[in-house]
C-alpha cells in the first residue's frame, strides 16, 4: 500500500517543523483567530502544506481533507483519503503548553487504515496499522480495562456535578491526544458532547481500538470517514466494559445538545 518507513519519517518532520516554531520552545509564532475562539497559527499552516505535500508523493492516488485546506468534495467518491490535523490543539501550541500533536490517518472505505500522532513536545510517538495493534514510542500499547464507571479517569479541566464520581486527570488541547491517554491506559474515558470533525479523530481513534478500546460517537454507534459533512456529533472512546454504561449516562444530554446546535 504505502513504505511505513516513508510515511512515519514524514509526520515526525512533520512534527519537527511544528516544534521548531513552538513557542514552548522559545520560538517567536505569529498567530491570529479564524473566528472568535478558533485560533491558527503560521505553524498550522507549513505543516498542512508540507504534508499535502510530501504524503501527495507517497501515495498520489489518495484524495486530501484537513483541517486547513479547503475541502474538495471530489474526495467522497474515492476510496482512499489523508485525514489530517496539522496541529491538533492549536490553542495549548500558541500558548507554549505541550498538548497538542500533528495527527495523519489514511482511510480506506470510510475506516482507518494507518494512524500516527507526532507529539514531539512530549516525547511521543503513537502509530497504528490496522489489524496490527498501536505502539507508544515503538512499545505495544494496551488500552484502559476498567471494569466499573464510576471511578474512571477521564481527562477533563473540570467535572460536572452529575459526573463527580468520576476522576479528572491531565488534559491536553488535543483530542488526539486525550483519546490516545485511553490507548496507553492513563485515562478510563474520553466522551465529548460537541460536532467535531473527522481530521481530529481519525488517527487516535485507530490507535486506541487497536490497543483493545471502544470507539463510538456519543450515542454509541459507529464513526464512519470520508463523509460529504465530515463530522459526528460526540465520540467516546473508553475501556470496553464501561461504554455501555457511559452511553447511557451521557445519552440525555448528547441528544440535548445535538439538537440545541
Amino acid at each position: 500500500m504505502i513504505d511505513q518507513n516513508q510515511f512515519q519519517e514524514i509526520v515526525r518532520e512533520a512534527g519537527r517543523m511544528a516544534y521548531a516554531r513552538w513557542p514552548g520552545a522559545g520560538h517567536a509564532l505569529e498567530s491570529w483567530e479564524k473566528k472568535p475562539g478558533d485560533p491558527v497559527s503560521e505553524a498550522d499552516l507549513a505543516v498542512d502544506n508540507f504534508l499535502r505535500r510530501e504524503l501527495g508523493r507517497l501515495l498520489p492516488a489518495a484524495a486530501w481533507l484537513s483541517e486547513e485546506s479547503t475541502d474538495d468534495h471530489v474526495r467522497v467518491g474515492q476510496d482512499l483519503i489523508w485525514l489530517v490535523d496539522p496541529i491538533d490543539g492549536t490553542r495549548d501550541f500558541v500558548r507554549g503548553r505541550n498538548g497538542w500533536s500533528i495527527s495523519v490517518a489514511l482511510v480506506s472505505a470510510g475506516k482507518p487504515l494507518i494512524g500516527m500522532l507526532s507529539a514531539p513536545a512530549r516525547a511521543e510517538e503513537w502509530i497504528s496499522v490496522a489489524g496490527r495493534g498501536a505502539t507508544l514510542n515503538g512499545e505495544p500499547l494496551k488500552a484502559s480495562t476498567r471494569q466499573e464507571l464510576s471511578g474512571a479517569r477521564v481527562p477533563v479541566d473540570q467535572l460536572p456535578p452529575a459526573d463527580s464520581d468520576l476522576v479528572a486527570v491531565e488534559k491536553p488541547n488535543s483530542i488526539a491526544l486525550r483519546i490516545a491517554m485511553v490507548a496507553d491506559d492513563r485515562a478510563d474515558l474520553v466522551a465529548t458532547l460537541r460536532w467535531g470533525f473527522e481530521w481530529d479523530i481519525a488517527a487516535a481513534t485507530l490507535i486506541a481500538r487497536e490497543a483493545g478500546a471502544r470507539v463510538t460517537d456519543a450515542f454509541g454507534k459507529p464513526l464512519a470517514y470520508n463523509k460529504r459533512d465530515p463530522r459526528d456529533f460526540g465520540v467516546l472512546v473508553s475501556s470496553p466494559e464501561i461504554h455501555s454504561e457511559a452511553v447511557a449516562r451521557i445519552a440525555e444530554r448528547a441528544e440535548s445538545l445535538r439538537k440545541n446546535k
